[in-house]
């Protein structure tokens, strides 16, 4: 599977979120749904669980995905990622990977690739 990076630097490809919905699998929804719901403190349904990955403007997006301001702004600035932005890492983008840092990981990864 090709590898896709949202725009925050967490593997959609790795997402139990995405990959239930590729496979249109309904179980798998219903797990996430039940993990999610006792995990975020919300209440969240198998048919709540449908995403087609952050990039782009079309597509499912799963909860927060949809209105993510990171997604937003990576969008409006036509970027493949935030690890592309002159602004890296900006204020905000800082505070979403104090609590993820294997987007980090992976977004510093991307910047020194492409440093060469």
């Amino acid at each position: 599977m090709e590898r896709i990076i949202a725009y925050c630097g967490l593997a959609c490809d790795e997402c139990p979120a995405y990959l239930a919905t590729q496979a249109d699998d309904n179980q798998a929804r219903a797990r996430i749904a039940a993990e999610w719901s006792e995990a975020l403190g919300a209440d969240m349904k198998a048919e709540d669980i449908n995403c087609d990955g952050c990039l782009g403007a079309g597509g499912r997006k799963v909860g927060y995905c949809s209105m993510c301001e990171i997604r937003t702004c990576a969008v409006e600035r036509s970027l493949e990622n935030c690890a592309h932005c002159s602004d890296y890492a900006c204020e905000q983008l800082k505070g979403f990977l104090k609590g993820a840092p294997a987007a980090q990981a992976l977004l510093d990864g991307l910047r020194e690739a492409q440093r060469g």
